[in-house]
């Protein structure tokens, strides 16, 4: 039982020192002007990356960006954080993509992962997933779904990282 016990807990240390090496995998994915972007590119540029997948038929992401929204000019002040928001709608749905993000009044970086190349790469398979990225371009937290109140476990999470 001792031993099954510090199994785990050298378990537990050896996957937490490796999620914090985890970088962002080098795939390229579309703004929506249809120019290309190496995702890789944003944790390479100092700030605190938060990286939310979402779709027009998710309400639940909808309802999170709208929420970060309020929130998100004191981040970029207060914890030199940026968002990038990707949208898993396949090509089919780029129109609706296009035409939702222009009746919102989102301040992020609007991408547009159709063909899911980048879902795939980090390995997820529900909406909305969000990824948080360190200064050094490190992954340091995923998140899964969203409940009313995340964003502000969210925050905590960004005044930690700008300490």
């Amino acid at each position: 039982m001792k031993q099954l016990f510090i199994v785990l807990i050298i378990t537990s240390f050896v996957s937490l020192a490796h999620a914090q090496d985890k970088k962002l995998p080098n795939v390229t994915i579309k703004k929506l002007n249809g120019d290309k972007v190496n995702i890789a590119d944003y944790g390479k540029n100092g700030k605190i990356t938060v990286i939310n997948f979402w779709a027009t038929w998710c309400v639940p992401c909808k309802k999170e960006l709208n929420n970060i929204a309020d929130l998100y000019p004191d981040w970029q002040k207060d914890y030199n954080v940026e968002i990038v928001a990707i949208s898993t709608d396949d090509s089919r749905n780029t129109a609706k993509v296009k035409s939702y993000v222009n009746g919102q009044s989102w301040d992020y970086e609007i991408l547009l992962d159709a063909n899911q190349d980048l879902k795939r790469a980090l390995n997820f398979q529900t909406i909305p997933f969000t990824v948080v990225v360190d200064q050094n371009g490190n992954i340091v937290s995923t998140h899964n779904g969203y409940v009313e109140g995340d964003e502000y476990i969210l925050e905590d999470e960004l005044r930690k990282l700008a300490k």
